[in-house]
């Protein structure tokens, strides 16, 4: 899988792109459950009211908290207030403030002057109890905090209307002290939230007093906080196309690109290089290997980054919700991660046969259609359908254990889920009612553990992408890794421009890659321009290897061949198989039109070329009984065209080429006598300047060639013209007595 990485460096950018959105993506996610949390615990139950710190206050209420506040406190929230009344404001700011404050006309108020959040944090732990025992003696008097105060002078019943923050103000610092400590004393295992809740009740009823609408304030902060998260939701969603986009678009260009390297490299394969990998296989690894490559890459790009970042930012975001509840999440992640363990230890062998048996069902589809007239011709159609029956099931197999076992991931991630769901629930309720935690912060908290789980589920989802995607990408590097055997040297040489098709053969001797023995031995002649040069021997003999060895479609072991005096390896591919016209045993044809196969090695041949290539062919008499002529559809692999036809276009390719040299690997064949010997002098009237290479099993086809040459388990036995080698040959001679009958060959 590493291997495929460095064949995204056209992508970088975007990558780097999609993963600055998944980080906003991230972050705007993680920011939901705080907004949630701020409206459960402050736009319900603080009625919008965010903290102890109160915005304004009527003086009174001032004087009264700052009694049970130090000297250096009492300092800090005197400097972060100012003072409001009709003395120090003008005419129109004091208009301006009564429309929101109408107490204002009727007593000095104090405004909160900062917006520092950290000095607010540390008034918010200033104002907190103060607060406190302010609200406890208005609603119980001074008896609600001297009562087991030892020693204590203070009234605890006071006359009828009697203020007691009066009698308070009036008392020595020391019993003042005494009282703030017996408060602190009450509350000191009271959490500060709960303090900062309770403190805002007589914020939310100053508020009621100095003539702000309450109601009005909740409101706006649910919706103030709502509105936030619906932006923080949009923008997550933007977010999330344009990722979703994006990834689409780098997976689709590397599914190209590995497309395209896969076709360039196939098609640069010697013979040598196609012997390693079947032609199902191949196409297997250029469709369906890089298909899952592509949709690995998508959800990669789409889940594998995003999902640490999410993960990683809900366990900061929950440790700083609250920690004693962070061991819920171990057990869940622990939970988890052995679930996909085990699941994974038993799916991943099966994964990895999944390609294999995929390139079987194709290899055994593309043989059977290929052969499927010898099939019907011996009846074995019941044996070719129980032989795919048998790869098919065992794909089938294999695919249903993975998806009953993925299956079976699924319940048990929700099963994980809904339980730690409760285990919060039954935690938290605790803790809220222990008055160590609000009820907003637990249902953030699971929200954020949600997040955690479904971010390892996120992952392990991909994990069963994996398998199957780096074997397909292991395949897919095998092909791209192959070393080519037949290369370009590094310092090319050119053709001389005085010699047109002079071939001469150099004791070549040639052997497959991996066989023990020779295919060719020492194999030398020449073949001249003007000259036809045939070659003829029994089934196995090596003719057909010795020419594919002209074009390099093979390299000789040892000895040379050379093409005007060139050696065949010192001049480009390209420039060696220009000057050759090819036409194999078998008749290939590629689906488009007659006229488009015709000029595959000529685009720019005209018309009449097209025509004059085949009449020579004698491929023009079928081709003028098609009701469109060169412009008729041929499918795919010629099937619409019998073998005969398929020859005679593959030759008037060859020949609109108008090569130097023209190979004729048994290219007649399928010819009837009278076809083949009416093309054979076509030919020998139209080319008689090219050098002309045949191979043929019929002595008729070669019986007036030049020079024949007879070949023998891979050597020459035999080399002359028709007369000569039925004097000098007796390999020779035994063939064409096998074919013609001594009558037949005199005459």
């Amino acid at each position: 899988m590493i291997k495929i990485i460095r064949h995204l460096k056209p992508f970088i950018a975007s990558i780097f792109v999609v993963i600055c959105l998944l980080f906003v993506q991230a972050m705007c996610d993680l920011a939901l459950p705080d907004y949630m949390s701020h409206i459960v615990n402050v736009g319900i139950q603080q009625g919008g009211v965010e903290n102890a710190v109160p915005k304004v206050i009527r003086k009174s209420e001032f004087d009264k908290i700052k009694l049970f506040m130090n000297e250096d406190d009492r300092k800090k929230v005197e400097d972060s207030y100012i003072l409001l009344d009709k003395k120090s404001l003008s005419k129109s700011e004091f208009e301006n403030y009564l429309k929101d404050y109408p107490e204002l006309d009727k007593e000095q108020l104090y405004k909160l002057n900062t917006k520092d959040n950290n000095l607010i944090s540390e008034l918010n732990a200033i104002f907190g109890k103060p607060l406190l025992i302010t609200q406890a003696i208005e609603k119980g008097g001074i008896s609600a905090l001297s009562s087991g105060m030892q020693g204590s002078k203070v009234p605890t019943k006071l006359p009828k209307n009697t203020d007691p923050f009066v009698i308070i103000s009036k008392m020595p610092q020391e019993q003042i002290n005494a009282m703030k400590e017996q408060s602190n004393e009450k509350l000191k295992n009271m959490p500060e939230s709960m303090i900062t809740q309770s403190a805002v009740t007589f914020i939310h009823s100053e508020y009621k007093a100095i003539g702000i609408n309450t109601d009005k304030l909740q409101s706006n902060y649910i919706l103030m906080a709502g509105g936030k998260m619906l932006l923080l939701a949009l923008v997550s969603m933007v977010a999330t196309v344009v990722v979703g986009l994006l990834a689409a678009r780098v997976a689709a260009g590397l599914g190209r690109n590995l497309r395209k390297k896969v076709f360039r490299k196939v098609t640069s394969f010697s013979n040598s290089e196609f012997d390693k990998f079947s032609t199902a296989s191949l196409i297997t690894r250029s469709t369906n290997d890089i298909q899952q490559i592509q949709t690995l890459m998508v959800m990669l790009l789409r889940i594998v980054f995003y999902a640490p970042i999410l993960a990683i930012g809900g366990v900061i975001k929950v440790l700083n919700t609250d920690v004693s509840m962070g061991w819920i999440i171990a057990v869940a992640v622990m939970a988890v991660l052995t679930l996909v363990i085990v699941l994974f230890s038993i799916a991943i062998p099966k994964f990895k046969k999944v390609q294999k048996l995929v390139d079987k069902i194709n290899l055994i589809t593309r043989e059977s259609l290929i052969g499927m007239l010898v099939i019907r011709a011996f009846n074995n159609q019941k044996y070719e359908e129980n032989k795919f029956e048998k790869a098919n099931q065992d794909l089938t197999n294999n695919n249903l254990f993975i998806s009953r076992l993925m299956t079976f991931m699924m319940p048990m991630m929700m099963f994980i889920m809904n339980g730690v769901s409760l285990l919060i629930i039954w935690v938290g309720a605790h803790q809220i009612d222990a008055g160590n935690m609000q009820v907003g912060n637990m249902m953030a908290f699971m929200q954020y553990a949600m997040q955690i789980i479904m971010a390892f589920l996120m992952i392990s989802m991909v994990s069963i992408m994996l398998p199957r995607a780096s074997v397909s990408a292991q395949r897919i590097g095998e092909v791209l890794d192959t070393d080519v055997i037949i290369n370009d040297p590094k310092e090319l040489k050119k053709f001389p421009s005085d010699k047109k098709g002079y071939i001469e053969f150099k004791n070549v001797s040639f052997r497959y890659p991996g066989a023990e023995e020779d295919v060719l031995s020492n194999i030398s002649f020449t073949a001249k321009p003007g000259e036809t040069t045939a070659f003829i021997g029994s089934t196995g003999s090596g003719k057909s290897t010795l020419i594919n060895l002209i074009p390099r479609f093979y390299d000789v072991t040892e000895g040379d061949i050379l093409i005007d005096g060139i050696d065949i390896r010192n001049v480009s591919q390209k420039e060696l198989r220009e000057k050759i016209g090819y036409v194999p045993q078998k008749g290939i044809l590629f689906s488009g039109t007659i006229e488009s196969n015709i000029k595959y090695g000529k685009r720019e041949a005209s018309g009449d070329e097209i025509a004059k290539a085949a009449e020579i062919a004698q491929a023009m008499e079928f081709i003028s009984s098609k009701p469109e002529s060169f412009k008729t559809e041929i499918s795919q692999g010629g099937t619409n065209v019998s073998g005969g036809q398929k020859q005679r276009l593959s030759i008037a390719r060859a020949l609109a080429k108008k090569p130097e040299i023209f190979i004729f690997d048994d290219s007649f064949s399928a010819l009837d006598f009278k076809t083949d010997a009416a093309l054979r002098k076509a030919l020998k009237s139209e080319i008689s300047e090219s050098t002309i290479l045949i191979v043929a099993q019929r002595i008729s086809t070669i019986i007036n060639a030049d020079k024949i040459i007879v070949l023998d388990e891979g050597s020459i036995v035999g080399t002359g013209t028709h007369k000569e080698l039925m004097e000098n040959c007796e390999v020779y001679k035994q063939i064409a007595l096998s074919q013609l009958s001594k009558e037949e060959l005199s005459s």
